[in-house]
C-alpha cells in the first residue's frame, strides 16, 4: 500500500480497531495501535496517534483514554447501539418466522461486529426457539424492498403466488400470476402481508409476502386509491382472523369478565365493551366471518358466546356441528 494512500486510510483503520476490539475492560495501548497500523501498511509514530485521537474526538467519537501504571490506552466508549439494544435486535431476528435461517445467521453476525468481539458472545447466548418454523423464501427481503419502491413511485407490481406441496416445496399456484396495486405492508401473526388493490376484481386483497415469487415493479400507475382510503389497516388486521377473508359483519359477543384482556388483545383497546352483569360483558365488533373466526371462538370454549346477528350464530352452530359429524365419520372409517 502506497504511503500516501495508507495515510488517507489511517483514521478509518483506527476507528475499525477501536470499534471491533475495545471496550471499557479492554483498551488498546498506543503501541498496539502503531503495530496494528503497521500490519496494514501504514507507518505511524506515537505523537501522530495523539493527534489522531484528538481529531476523532473533535469529530464526535466517544473515545476514552485510560491512564495506568501499565501504560493505559484507548477504548471506544459510545457506540451507535448499546449492548441491550443489540440483544433486542438479535432476539427479534432469531424469533422471526419470515427471516430464513441463513439470513438470520448473516444478520446476527453483522450485529455482533457492531458490539465488538468482547461482547459478541453475549449476543450468541440469546433467544433459542426450538423447532421454530422459518420461511425458505430467500427473495422475501427483495420483495419487501420492491413493494416499498412501488408504493413510493406509485407503480403496480406483478408476481407469481406460491403454494406448499406435499414435498414441502414452494411451487407456483395454478393461475397464480398476479398484477396488483400495492398500498400497505401489514405485520400480522409473525408474517408480512401486502394489502393491494386487484383491478380485475375491483377490490382490496391481501397476500403473504413470503409466498410471492418472481416479483417485478411495473410502469403502470397504481389503482384503487378510493378503496384504500376507506381501509384502516389497524382495524382491518383486528377483524380479519389469521388474515383469512370472509363476509364482514358487525357481531355482538359475550365473555366472562376475566377474559377482557384476551378480547382487547384481539380487537384493540377501542373496542365497544359493555358490562352486562358483575360476571360477563359484551363487545360489539366488525369481523370477517370465516372458519378462522369460528376457530378462535371455539378455542375459548363455552364461555365465548355469539349473541347476534342470528345468521352468524347459526353459521357458528353449523360449523361446530360439521366438525363433530366429520369426527364421527372418521371414527367409522377406522372401525
Amino acid at each position: 500500500m502506497a504511503k500516501s494512500a495508507g495515510q488517507k486510510l489511517k483514521l478509518l483503520y483506527i476507528i475499525k480497531l477501536l470499534t471491533e476490539n475495545t471496550d471499557e475492560n479492554h483498551p488498546v495501548s498506543t503501541a498496539d495501535i502503531i503495530a496494528y497500523l503497521e500490519s496494514n501498511g501504514i507507518h505511524s509514530e506515537r505523537k501522530s496517534i495523539y493527534d489522531d485521537m484528538e481529531k476523532l474526538c473533535d469529530f464526535g467519537y466517544d473515545i476514552i483514554q485510560v491512564q495506568s501504571r501499565l501504560g493505559g490506552g484507548y477504548y471506544m466508549a459510545g457506540r451507535e447501539f448499546e449492548l441491550a439494544e443489540l440483544k433486542l435486535l438479535v432476539d427479534a431476528v432469531q424469533s422471526s418466522r419470515f427471516i430464513t435461517t441463513r439470513k438470520s445467521r448473516s444478520l446476527i453476525k453483522k450485529l455482533e461486529r457492531m458490539a465488538g468481539k468482547y461482547d459478541a458472545g453475549k449476543l450468541q447466548r440469546q433467544v433459542y426457539v426450538a423447532g421454530r418454523i422459518k420461511t425458505e423464501n430467500e427473495s422475501i427481503y427483495y420483495n419487501i424492498d420492491n413493494i416499498h419502491r412501488a408504493i413510493q413511485e406509485n407503480r403496480q407490481i406483478e408476481f407469481q403466488y406460491l403454494d406448499w406441496n406435499l414435498k414441502k416445496e414452494l411451487v407456483p399456484r395454478v393461475g397464480g400470476r398476479k398484477q396488483v396495486s400495492p398500498w400497505a405492508l401489514i405485520w400480522r401473526e409473525e408474517n408480512y402481508y401486502l394489502a393491494a388493490y386487484d383491478g380485475v376484481d375491483g377490490i382490496m386483497k391481501h397476500y403473504r409476502v413470503d409466498k410471492m415469487g418472481q416479483m417485478k415493479v411495473l410502469k403502470e400507475e397504481r389503482e384503487g386509491l378510493e378503496q384504500f382510503s376507506k381501509l384502516d389497516p389497524a382495524v382491518y388486521t383486528n377483524q380479519t382472523f389469521g388474515m383469512f377473508s370472509g363476509t364482514e359483519e358487525t357481531v355482538t359477543l359475550q365473555f366472562p369478565n376475566r377474559l377482557v384482556g384476551v378480547v382487547l388483545d384481539r380487537f384493540g383497546r377501542e373496542s365497544d365493551i359493555r358490562p352486562m352483569t358483575d360476571r360477563v360483558f359484551r363487545v360489539r365488533v366488525k369481523v370477517a366471518v370465516s372458519g378462522q373466526f369460528f376457530g378462535w371462538l371455539a378455542g375459548i370454549g363455552r364461555e365465548a358466546v355469539v349473541v347476534s346477528p342470528a345468521e352468524v350464530k347459526e353459521q357458528y352452530a353449523e360449523w361446530l356441528k360439521n366438525i363433530v359429524t366429520t369426527m364421527k365419520l372418521t371414527d367409522g372409517l377406522r372401525n
